[in-house]
């Protein structure tokens, strides 16, 4: 499998596509945690030489569903709190932002607006049911950012792919499928191999890879995790008054996935953009 990637990766660096590295400081934070040999402080360190990632950490920690209501005037206090492990989760999520794409380009700030908000619905999707899903807040967080990551990545080789991003409203979000076939590539393929690159989780991956259905062979935890980024994704559409039109499709097998009936999702729907909806004040 390994060889299989590293050819896919040589064949897109051979077209002009570029998989963003990741980060020094996310790298000496992985190497510090696999080798067991760490504390809150030593962590705390390697994150702060990053102001920029500390600030983001700060304000995606700050969603109901990592501070339950705490506030964090200090990154030891997230450390301590969310968990060293789960930090470096979001710490992952967060630094892709960073390092794919120009963030002074309207397209590209529309984008990751997107992707923060379908991750904090996933967050919270995800507390809600983790007794029936097995997957944790930070894990679906992880997977609502780069759920789209292949998408930045086309728009930095081709410079009219998803052009549409470029205006102000959500409601203009392009249907990528279409923006796939003309372009004769797979944001989903490419964001899988983005994943993989930098480390991610299998499941992870793995979701990332076939987000846009619900795959029928046995993948594990990659199917819960595909359903709450699903229903995330169907939540942020109706939010923002949109159609979704995947959502007639798959819905159902999102549903019965994460254990909700029909007669569930409405109320369900209104608290989840209620609490979405004051968190974002």
């Amino acid at each position: 499998m390994q060889i299989e990637e590293q050819q896919a990766l040589d064949r897109l660096v051979a077209g002009g596509i570029r998989i963003p590295p990741q980060p020094r400081v996310l790298i000496e934070l992985r190497d510090a945690i696999a080798s067991g040999d760490y504390s809150v402080r030593s962590i705390s360190r390697i994150i702060g030489q990053d102001p920029g990632l500390v600030a983001m950490l700060f304000k995606a920690s700050r969603s109901p569903v990592f501070s339950r209501g705490r506030k964090f005037d200090k990154l030891d206090q997230v450390l301590q709190v969310i968990g060293i492990k789960q930090t470096y989760t979001l710490v992952q999520a967060i630094a892709l932002s960073t390092a794919i794409g120009n963030s002074t380009r309207k397209a590209f700030e529309v984008f990751w607006a997107r992707s923060g908000e379908v991750a904090q619905l996933a967050a919270m999707i995800a507390e809600d049911h983790v007794s029936v899903c097995n997957v944790f807040p930070e894990q679906a967080y992880m997977a609502g950012i780069f759920h789209e990551c292949g998408v930045p990545v086309l728009m930095m080789r081709f410079p009219d792919y998803c052009k549409k991003l470029h205006l102000d409203q959500f409601s203009c979000w392009p249907n990528l499928a279409e923006e796939d076939a003309k372009f004769k590539v797979d944001h989903c393929s490419i964001g899988y191999l983005v994943a993989r690159h930098w480390g991610l989780p299998d499941f992870v991956c793995a979701a990332i890879r076939y987000h846009h259905e619900i795959p029928t062979e046995e993948l594990g935890a990659a199917v819960s995790l595909v359903s709450i980024v699903q229903l995330a994704i169907q939540f942020h559409h109706r939010i923002n008054d949109q159609l979704n039109p995947l959502w007639d499709k798959i819905g159902a097998r999102v549903m019965e996935e994460i254990g909700l009936t029909s007669d569930d999702m409405e109320d369900y729907f209104d608290d989840v953009s209620a609490r979405f909806n004051e968190a974002n004040r």
